[in-house]
């Protein structure tokens, strides 16, 4: 089922993404939207500038704060995307991924290791810090970006279990306090940095793409968006690897699992970044396109996740949220990346799963929002088939 966006969330707009802002307390949680089983995590931004997280909650998965240890709660664990990503089942050593995410959540660690316990991924080695880098003073507390860091966080662990994971909680949701944070995650080591939030549009982004995310060397990815066919930044960054949302189901198949395009993952051409020279997407446009890759990020095929800040624990959460931490460790699974991490798929599209079925909406070129051989916008190059195509 396909999500309306919310008041006050990323809406395509011409095949552009425009924000709609209204007011709204920081900590305040948006509604269901109509006739739909999901919600969006975060409140909506009240001021240009500001990001909105990607994380989209379903409403009609209840269970309990504890699963029985022979059980496992609703939703994709990390046996499934292992399996569905032919993914070793303790990778990530020797690496630091990053999460980049607003506000703070006070229970992020002890929430973190209760998702890996339930799944015996061991104890976490990991790290929160302020924007600047330290260890307090935390930013203030936020419900909604709480699932978020929890969403993130766990996905990481279910697909590279033995990196170690920082979270670097920004002071707001500005694009401002979020690129500090991605230069602090960076500064402390790590080797991949995932950030699952974005925004739309304008020309201040060519200014902050410098200042930001050119890191050579560094695994970036940030969520391509969660109101179909339109673009995002930071995912239209030239800097970044653009990731976009599948809809993952298992079958018979000799792979034992199928994809196809989620009708509400990101996709179109920036309206301001070029198109960087390994981008060959073979569109026309003379601007960069996203996505790159994907992963799982329908909330209807949602993860698992563990989140007890203001909430009653596990619960099922898609969006491309999902999807950037995933890919973010699957190049720490890779091992250390390339000068230019971005561009490592372009050059091994061959080891990624072609996913050729399914469409994000309506568009005048159609590789831009409908699914089909080699590269698409919803879906990118494809998913993860193993670690060759992350790898420098």
């Amino acid at each position: 089922m396909r999500t309306k966006p919310l008041a006050g969330a990323a809406v395509a707009v011409g095949g552009a993404l425009a924000l709609a802002f209204s007011a709204a307390p920081a900590n305040a949680q948006t509604a269901t939207t109509d006739g739909s089983n999901v919600t969006h995590s975060c409140a909506r931004p009240t001021k240009a500038g500001e990001m909105a997280c990607l994380a989209l909650v379903r409403t009609d998965v209840k269970q309990p704060r504890s699963i029985g240890r022979h059980a496992d709660p609703s939703g994709l664990g990390p046996a499934d995307l292992q399996s569905a990503y032919n993914l070793a089942a303790d990778g990530g050593e020797g690496q630091t991924v990053a999460i980049v995410d607003a506000y703070d959540d006070p229970n992020a660690e002890a929430d973190l290791n209760a998702y890996r316990a339930q799944y015996g991924l061991g104890e976490a080695d990991f790290q929160k810090v302020n924007q600047d880098g330290d260890a307090s003073p935390l930013p203030t507390a936020d419900s909604g970006w709480a699932t978020e860091i929890s969403l993130d966080l766990d996905m990481v662990s279910a697909v590279a279990p033995k990196a170690k994971i920082l979270l670097v909680e920004a002071n707001s949701a500005s694009m401002d306090d979020l690129g500090a944070s991605v230069n602090t995650a960076v500064e402390l080591g790590a080797t991949a940095v995932s950030n699952s939030y974005g925004g739309g549009e304008d020309a201040s982004e060519q200014q902050a793409d410098d200042q930001y995310f050119n890191h050579p060397g560094v695994a970036i990815t940030v969520s391509s968006g969660d109101s179909g066919y339109g673009t995002e930044y930071p995912a239209a960054s030239q800097y970044v690897t653009a990731v976009g949302g599948t809809s993952l189901t298992k079958d018979s198949s000799d792979r034992g699992w199928s994809e196809s395009a989620w009708d509400g993952a990101g996709s179109g051409e920036s309206q301001y970044i070029s198109k960087p020279s390994w981008e060959t997407d073979a569109t026309g446009t003379s601007n960069r396109a996203i996505a790159d890759v994907s992963a799982v990020a329908d909330p209807n095929t949602g993860l698992a996740v563990y989140d007890t800040y203001e909430q009653d624990g596990w619960m099922v959460v898609g969006g491309t949220s999902a999807s950037s931490p995933i890919i973010a460790g699957v190049y720490a699974d890779a091992g250390s990346p390339g000068d230019n991490p971005a561009s490592d798929p372009w050059s091994n599209s061959d080891s990624l799963n072609d996913v050729t079925t399914g469409s994000n909406g309506s568009c005048d070129i159609q590789q831009l929002c409908n699914a089909g051989d080699g590269w698409d916008g919803p879906t990118g190059l494809g998913t993860p088939n193993g670690t060759d195509a992350f790898k420098g």
